[in-house]
């Protein structure tokens, strides 16, 4: 059964009980016998309604991994024919085969042509167009490119790849403008010229209004993680930055799903682009999904620490729907010895990368967040994803558990279900 009945742990560690979860399918709608901790004097924690259009069945699926042979692989690295620095430092890297997004996608960028990357979290997208985006600025060191990200975090971890890739020796220049940070700062750094421009939305049009950007001076403009800038609000900000660019700006949108005003962006703002479509909005194959079902009689956060006592759960990522509901949480966990750490947009960006970090080290095993983290967190070891409030959409739904089985690893992710 995946809970012990000994209490004798409660809950300032993590228990030695030796259960695991239930992986029969048969018994997935009780997520197997768990004892019941009936009042118990916890909070309740958000909104008391959620997203009543999602069918509970979405969060139910066994992990069925892919065979590597269907995972189709036709070039290696050396084959694209970069430029020499760039193929030593994938040789120093151990870095020889590239992953099927990167496969397909960097030959159709290297040629300068619009491209649409759609794959899931965690594929290598971000390599996929910053390699051969440097490969030709090596060739023209006049070509600049912006990159968008939704949130802070991923602007911080786009340019973390790409000094990975980089370094001085080369004279690539990048400046990261995010809000949360002094921006004279940036716009000092933006009066050089820059090979790599990566922002947040907001902050790059407030950039461009205080004339420290010059459109016309973009060779390439990237997306990434398109939807989600648009689900967060984003649609006319990023409008107006597509419309100030030169018609014959190379247009790269990548993302994980796409739909409704993402496919119209694409289609008003795209000229016969390369489509490379390794996935469609369904959620990860190496995630085992299950329910947490929530009685009447139960006390939600009872259940969600013997959850966190399970030895198998060694890094959790847990989403609630408000930052207060993450706040809360935060320091219930606290309180009972858990080490715990939280993100959401109210946090100031220092304290936002200080709590990555100790995630990252496993300084704090626990992180919560708003769905701000979705796409924020880039952290190949989490094995559990708990919905402890439910996504709004189908799509934030997969962007959530796509933190967990990252490369060939399998992953949890569970989600907290109110059956009354």
């Amino acid at each position: 059964m995946p809970y012990s009945n000994n209490s004798s742990s409660r809950f300032s560690n993590r228990s030695n009980s030796s259960s695991r979860y239930n992986n029969n399918s048969s018994s997935r709608d009780s997520f197997g016998g768990r004892p019941r901790y009936g009042g118990g004097g916890g909070r309740r924690y958000g909104k008391k309604s959620g997203p009543k259009q999602l069918d509970h069945s979405l969060f139910v699926k066994v992990a069925e991994p892919l065979p590597e042979a269907e995972t189709k692989i036709t070039h290696t690295f050396k084959d694209f024919g970069f430029a020499s620095w760039i193929d030593a430092a994938l040789t120093e890297k151990g870095m020889i085969n590239p992953t099927p997004i990167q496969d397909q996608a960097i030959k159709p960028v290297m040629e300068g042509n619009d491209v649409i990357g759609l794959a899931g979290t965690g594929t290598g997208k971000t390599l996929a167009f910053l390699l051969p985006l440097l490969h030709n600025m090596t060739l023209d060191p006049k070509k600049s490119a912006v990159i968008l990200a939704p949130t802070r975090e991923l602007a911080l971890q786009i340019e973390q790849e790409l000094h990975k890739i980089t370094n001085r020796s080369q004279g690539i220049y990048s400046t990261v403008c995010i809000g949360g940070t002094p921006i004279r700062k940036q716009m000092f750094r933006l009066s050089r010229h820059n090979h790599f421009i990566i922002a947040t939305p907001g902050r790059f049009k407030d950039l461009i209004n205080r004339k420290a950007i010059h459109m016309d001076s973009f060779s390439t403009i990237v997306l990434d993680e398109v939807d989600r800038m648009l689900d967060m609000g984003f649609i006319d900000e990023i409008r107006y930055i597509l419309e100030l660019l030169p018609k014959n700006t190379q247009k790269l949108f990548f993302s994980a799903t796409t739909e409704g005003k993402t496919r119209q962006l694409m289609e008003t703002f795209l000229v016969n682009p390369v489509n490379v479509l390794l996935s469609s909005n369904v959620s990860s194959n190496n995630v085992h999904q299950d329910i947490v079902p929530v009685t009447r009689n139960d006390n939600k956060m009872d259940l969600l620490m013997d959850i966190l006592n399970k030895d198998e759960v060694k890094k959790v990522l847990i989403f609630c729907e408000t930052k207060m509901a993450v706040e809360n949480l935060y320091r219930d966990l606290q309180q009972h010895g858990f080490d715990v750490e939280s993100i959401h947009g109210d946090k100031t960006q220092m304290h936002r990368q200080i709590a990555l970090k100790k995630f990252k080290s496993n300084e704090a095993w626990i992180m919560i967040g708003t769905d701000v983290a979705s796409r924020g967190i880039d952290v190949g070891d989490i094995t559990h994803v708990i919905n402890y409030e439910l996504p709004r959409t189908e799509e934030d739904y997969i962007h959530r558990i796509g933190r967990t089985g990252r490369g060939n690893k399998i992953g949890w992710a569970l989600t907290f279900v109110k059956k009354y």
